[in-house]
């Protein structure tokens, strides 16, 4: 016990091994619906938003890609653990494997071989840039109000995600974004989910997004069992059986020698590079601003396995795995040092025989932990500077963007843009950063070709 505490820097960091453990727990259940979201958009139906499915044809074998998101997130987040040193958890990205299935392949024709190879290749790039210290450069370049205005668009966006999961917020068709139907069973629950761990909060209860989490599942729970209401978590038994990996396992490989020989497939790999590094330097600096005695060298090394997992997972045959903000709930339960990332791996890992149980752990379950951890990092919008104008409007710029576009990566890049084009203009040129120009045309070489291509 003493090894665990003095490994993980347990008193250093100011919790304790139950404190993790529920962090860790707390975490995985948030983002547990990957293990089944990720499969539908790789390789199943999605909803055409009328009633229907969509096929897609991005062809990988369902239960492959479950298994394969289940070891490469299970795998990643206990290096994560064990490595960094950090409770951040990995998983295949949301977004990114969408980009995977309907731009790569369905729109650009590319196979899922080389869609894979694209995510491989992007992995690797990641990893140099890593190793290089080249990150570190481009990071320290980002103006310290930047770095608090994308701590605090996540915020918002990660508690309009859970608010937009459960149909508390729309699209009408009419409106981009208007309220719901709150007679909906769906979004009843969350709401009482909500109102449940806010009470937890204002009593002080310790880890009270977690029991939040527990009392809207077994609350849901009743209503679906006891009174026939649709759409509630339900218990489908402890143990499934493991599919096969072999329908995905090393296609990547395969696929890089067609992919390489065509602009489209470089453009796939700097789609995925871009992306994915922006992703998790916004994520890294959101929770590890949670924290402290977190230093550059746990960020080193939180990169370098964030990148070796895109390697990976795309080997054994997934798309970009990347650093979740959805650890932030862990984070918000209490959770501050790796141990309970190690523990949210080895739970995911268990997965693979467990998966029945996860029908529990609905979105109206966790938007709860994503509305209240939400609200806990909008609050580093009042370190911005708002009295400097070249801040205030990129900062500005970098919540909305980020929240509206439903991207991370493109809130930053607007506020990058925005933040140059203001100092160009107001006659502070010399006051940025070169990384931070050549960053800024990255995005907008990635905005033009996206659009092209």
């Amino acid at each position: 016990m003493e090894f665990i505490k003095k490994y993980f820097r347990i008193e250093e960091r100011g919790t304790t091994i139950g404190k993790e453990l529920l962090g860790g727990l707390t975490t995985f259940l948030t983002m547990a619906y990957i293990l089944f979201a990720n499969p539908s958009l790789m390789g199943g139906v999605v909803s055409d938003g009328a009633g229907g499915t969509i096929q897609l044809v991005a062809g990988l074998d369902l239960n492959a890609v479950f298994l394969a998101t289940a070891l490469a997130a299970g795998l990643a987040t206990l290096a994560m653990g064990l490595f960094a040193r950090i409770p951040v958890a990995l998983a295949p990205g949301m977004g990114l494997n969408a980009f995977f299935s309907f731009t790569i392949v369905v729109n650009m024709g590319y196979s899922w071989e080389e869609a894979l190879a694209a995510v491989l290749v992007s992995g690797a790039l990641y990893l140099v840039v890593t190793l290089t210290g080249l990150r570190q450069k481009i990071v320290n370049a980002i103006p310290q109000s930047l770095k608090y205005a994308i701590g605090a668009g996540i915020g918002f966006f990660i508690a309009y995600i859970g608010l937009v999961n459960v149909g508390v917020v729309i699209n009408t068709g009419g409106t981009n974004t208007s309220l719901g139907d709150l007679t909906n069973p769906v979004a009843i629950l969350a709401l009482f989910g909500i109102i449940v761990t806010m009470i937890l909060l204002a009593l002080k209860v310790r880890a009270a997004v977690f029991f939040g989490l527990v009392i809207t599942a077994v609350f849901g729970l009743i209503l679906g069992e006891g009174f026939g209401v649709a759409n509630m978590p339900v218990f489908n038994g402890l143990v499934g059986s493991v599919p096969s990996l072999a329908p995905t396992f090393g296609g990547a490989f395969r696929g890089i020698g067609g992919l390489l020989s065509t602009a489209g497939g470089w453009f796939a790999i700097f789609a995925f590079l871009f992306v994915d590094f922006f992703d998790t330097s916004g994520t890294l600096m959101a929770v590890t601003g949670q924290m402290e005695n977190v230093t550059e060298e746990d960020l080193q090394k939180a990169n370098v396995v964030d990148a070796s997992a895109t390697v990976v997972g795309s080997v054994l045959g997934t798309s970009t795995v990347t650093s979740y903000i959805e650890s932030l709930s862990g984070v918000g339960a209490g959770a501050r040092t790796g141990l309970a990332s190690a523990f949210t791996g080895i739970l995911f890992l268990l997965s693979i025989f467990l998966s029945p149980l996860l029908s529990l752990i609905t979105p109206s379950v966790t938007a709860a932990a994503m509305v209240i951890v939400g609200t806990m990092m909008a609050t580093s919008i009042g370190k911005i500077e708002w009295n400097k104008w070249e801040i205030s409007i990129a900062s500005f710029m970098t919540i909305l963007v980020m929240i509206l576009s439903y991207s991370i990566s493109d809130g930053i890049g607007f506020g990058f843009l925005t933040y140059v084009i203001v100092m160009i203009f107001g006659k502070k040129a010399k006051e940025v950063s070169p990384l931070l120009y050549a960053a800024t045309l990255l995005f907008i070489a990635y905005i033009v070709l996206l659009n092209v291509l």
